[in-house]
């Protein structure tokens, strides 16, 4: 099993889908990753020498990715909310931070359904 950057890597992917379980590294990068190294994207995960495994390591030396980069978006959230402009304020009340619809939308940053149950009333 290849693990790059502190991450496993299923073996039976393509290299270039593979690559893409990093945090921080999308498809895009991960052809321009197996470009740099030279390196077929249709091999699979299972069948990297330990060479073409150092290689893609080397390739990935100019990318910021997983714990550097997951820390860099959380100083950046909270600098936004202890500046306390709109979009902080929009990250410290769990609501869409980019402008979308809350009225009827907006159910996955909200969570579920607060139900206001209606009183009785008597007859």
């Amino acid at each position: 099993m290849a693990r790059i950057a502190g991450v496993d890597l299923p073996r039976e992917k393509r290299v270039e889908i593979g690559l893409t379980y990093i945090y921080g590294i999308g498809l895009s990068s991960a052809q321009k990753i197996l470009g740099e190294a030279k390196i077929n994207p249709d091999t699979r995960v299972k069948d990297l020498t330990d060479e073409q495994i150092n290689a893609i390591r080397n390739a990935m030396d100019g990318y910021k990715i997983e714990g550097d980069l997951r820390r860099e978006v959380a100083l950046n959230i909270k600098r936004l909310t202890e500046i306390r402009c709109y979009r902080g304020i929009r990250h410290g009340r769990n609501l869409p931070v980019r402008g979308q619809r809350t009225k009827t939308n907006a159910r996955t940053r909200k969570g579920p359904r607060k139900l206001v149950s209606r009183s009785k009333s008597k007859e």
